[in-house]
């Protein structure tokens, strides 16, 4: 235990840092409705599953922080690759971003 003082003593005698914080990312401040759910202050991913009759999913960004929707890739929904296997595979969907107030 005496060895851990030694090890910590410079650490709590130092003088107070007075540069800025680091930017860390806070929450975004709003709403995130993604179909019946809304998120109030979203942080992070939230599911977007899929609808039995196939139709859309409707997503509301009512926060001040642009939102990116990731677009399925290698699921069982991605169409079969091509039968030649020279042929190109088919192009990855691109993701979709919602700016702050975007349905």
């Amino acid at each position: 235990m005496p060895r851990w003082k030694k090890l910590l003593t410079p650490l709590a005698g130092s003088p107070a840092d007075d540069r800025p914080a680091l930017n860390t990312p806070t929450s975004a401040s709003g709403f995130l409705t993604i179909g019946d759910t809304t998120y109030i202050d979203p942080d992070g991913s939230y599911p977007l599953d899929h609808r039995a009759d196939g139709s859309a999913t409707l997503i509301v960004n009512d926060t001040d922080r642009h939102i990116t929707i990731v677009t399925e890739r290698n699921s069982h929904h991605s169409p079969a690759p091509p039968s030649d296997p020279s042929a190109p595979a088919p192009a990855p969907t691109p993701d979709l971003v919602l700016a702050p107030g975007e349905r």
